[in-house]
């Protein structure tokens, strides 16, 4: 869906998971979202009652679906799937955006989590949330390749705790070698 064809409300959520991948949800402002978002200016406490928390809330299980999107992609892409070729397909997004875009902006459910967690913030809660979503979506993916389904939640949490990792990792060196890297070491793990 085009961003005019987003509601403000929509565009707010969608900027703020922006936003928050790039500074964190500390460092990411409400007005700033707004701007981003280039939303009605007051519609903020409008859509978002419970503040700056409800945002991020919402931003995180925002980008926990884009991701389940992402990883169901995959089977519908290629005629043979395997649980190595889904985890490339999952780092290849990665290796994309940092190719074209640079890597200042990271995974939002890491930013927030990092800024978040320990703190008390309610937002914690949906970051649990939104990391199972995407875990259960590989999961999913894994058992209609016919790995059994106590394997597969193990192996998706494996898969994106270990992408999760190598983003990090290749924010910080500005190279996508990490990437690479764990695709290539986690591969006969994933065959097995």
């Amino acid at each position: 869906m085009g961003s005019s064809a987003r509601s403000p409300r929509e565009r707010m959520v969608y900027s703020a998971a922006q936003l928050v991948r790039a500074h964190g949800a500390t460092g990411t402002g409400v007005r700033d979202v707004v701007e981003h978002a280039d939303a009605p200016r007051g519609s903020f406490q409008h859509y978002f009652p419970g503040g700056k928390d409800q945002l991020v809330g919402e931003a995180v299980l925002w980008a926990a679906g884009y991701a389940a999107e992402r990883v169901a992609e995959y089977r519908r892409q290629v005629r043979t799937p395997t649980p190595a070729g889904l985890f490339a397909h999952m780092a290849k997004q990665w290796k994309d955006e940092f190719t074209r875009r640079g890597y200042e902006r990271g995974c939002p459910l890491m930013a927030a989590a990092a800024d978040l967690v320990g703190s008390g913030s309610p937002v914690a809660t949906q970051l649990a949330t939104a990391v199972a979503r995407w875990e259960a979506a590989v999961a999913t993916e894994l058992v209609a390749m016919a790995v059994p389904a106590r394997r597969a939640r193990r192996l998706a949490t494996l898969m994106v705790s270990t992408l999760e990792g190598a983003i990090m990792s290749a924010r910080l060196r500005r190279d996508v070698g990490p990437l690479n890297t764990v695709v290539a070491e986690l591969a006969p793990v994933l065959h097995a």
